[in-house]
């Protein structure tokens, strides 16, 4: 992990086209702001856990479904 001090309008820049800014500090509160392009997904950690997890669910039930088809 690369870790990086930045102060409150200053910025950090990944790859070519994904540009992190640090909009405001306030107390242990940070408000980053990312521009990307619209192909890539950006999520906070919460979201983008609960979307694998569904996500692993779903392929587990299809794959259940499937093979009881298969053993009929």
């Amino acid at each position: 992990m690369l870790a990086l001090s930045r102060k409150a309008n200053e910025s950090i820049i990944i790859g070519n086209d994904i540009e992190i800014t640090i909009l405001e500090v306030k107390g242990e509160q940070v408000k980053v702001g990312i521009k990307a392009p619209k192909s890539v997904p950006v999520y906070r950690e919460e979201v983008y856990m609960q979307i694998k997890e569904a996500n692993k669910e779903a392929a587990s039930d299809t794959v259940q479904a499937n093979l009881k088809d298969l053993f009929k």
